[in-house]
């Protein structure tokens, strides 16, 4: 087994069955490796694409997304789609297959310093050197699974991969888990929620990786709260639920704005405001932010509380408290979704997209999946 086999041996034991990319000479060993070793190579038209790919892959199996690079323009190239995955919170090893190591830091050609063109888009960037190789994927593994999930960057040397393997698979440590939030601040949370006549919750982004997204719903309906959802959130709980107001800060943005704007306390269920800062919609309404990490807003905003700790648990425990009681009429939520729902739909004289994507939607089967762009 040489180094290469190693790290493919490694990933695949990390749960990773594709890698995405683009092959040059410096990768070939590499992918022969995913050849024998289990797993897939996928080749894509642009690296780029091979970030983009390996990120959603990261979002529809709950493992470590995979991509490959040549050194240089390669690089170069996948760094679009490692940036997004790092603004989104998505775990990723990307991998850049370099020169051998007598060759890195010459002026040759294609040479570039990887870890400085990716250390400001990854959680971390770490070269795989002899001797060290299972050490360093065991810990990019754990940063890259580790909340805020993310990207990590591998820099392979082409002798590097070559050489005979002296190490094991390692035995992959779990991510570190976050601890959940203090009693303290979740009764303060539902103090709140008591005093709130109108509070509406809207989900984000950080609730696509709670591993109990059951609890939204059971929260939501357990205290009668009216919810919205970011683009990102759309589908954790059903939109025809009775307590559901639809997408946010999309189309006819400045209708769910007003919607919100009634509203006497907003909380903010895994709201990651890489997808819309706080300030662009929420007006001078108070928001309750319970999150993994503390909101990142203006001074305008007024937060007037944050349940800070493990997503899944904070949920959990606000949806098992006492339910509280509020204002909001059923008849007036309803009189909300349907008007949002039929300025989403304006009359036209001919076949237009929004009537393409209803007819489509319903000769799907109910979890058919339909996407367009």
């Amino acid at each position: 087994m040489n180094n290469a086999d190693l790290i493919v041996a490694t990933l695949r034991a990390a749960g990773i069955t594709h890698g995405f990319g683009v092959p040059s000479g410096n990768v070939l060993p590499l992918m022969e490796a995913m050849r024998t070793g289990g797993i897939d190579f996928v080749l894509t038209a642009h690296e780029g694409s091979a970030g983009f790919a390996a990120d959603v892959m990261a979002r529809m199996t709950g493992k470590p997304g995979l991509c490959i690079a040549t050194l240089g323009p390669g690089a170069t190239n996948l760094t679009t789609g490692v940036g997004c995955a790092y603004l989104d919170r998505s775990p990723l090893i990307a991998i850049t297959c370099n020169l051998n190591q007598a060759q890195l830091g010459r002026r040759l050609q294609m040479w570039i310093d990887h870890h400085a063109l990716f250390g400001p888009i990854t959680k971390a960037t770490l070269a795989l050197r002899p001797g060290a190789i299972a050490a360093t994927l065991g810990e990019a593994l754990r940063i890259a699974t580790s909340e805020p999930q993310g990207p990590v960057h591998l820099d392979l040397p082409e002798d590097v991969a070559l050489a005979p393997a002296t190490e094991d698979v390692p035995l992959l440590s779990e991510p570190v888990a976050l601890m959940p939030a203090p009693d303290a601040a979740i009764a303060k949370a539902m103090d709140l929620l008591r005093a709130a006549k109108r509070p509406a919750a809207v989900i984000g982004a950080t609730a696509m990786r709670m591993k109990t997204p059951g609890s939204l719903c059971v929260f939501v309906e357990r205290h009668g709260i009216p919810f919205a959802t970011t683009t990102m959130a759309k589908g954790l709980i059903d939109e025809d639920h009775p307590l559901s107001v639809g997408c946010i800060e999309r189309a006819k943005r400045q209708v769910q704005r007003a919607f919100l704007g009634s509203a006497d306390l907003v909380v903010g269920l895994g709201y990651d405001t890489i997808e819309v800062e706080y300030e662009a919609w929420v007006g001078s309404v108070s928001v309750l932010h319970v999150d993994i990490e503390r909101a990142d807003v203006d001074a305008t905003v007024n937060v007037v509380h944050e349940v800070v700790g493990d997503l899944d648990a904070s949920v959990e425990r606000l949806a098992a408290l006492p339910p509280t009681r509020n204002a909001w009429a059923p008849t007036a939520l309803q009189q909300h979704r349907n008007e949002f729902q039929r300025l989403l739909r304006p009359p036209t004289a001919q076949f237009s997209p929004h009537q393409a994507i209803d007819v489509v939607r319903r000769v799907l089967p109910r979890d058919g999946v339909l996407a367009f762009d």
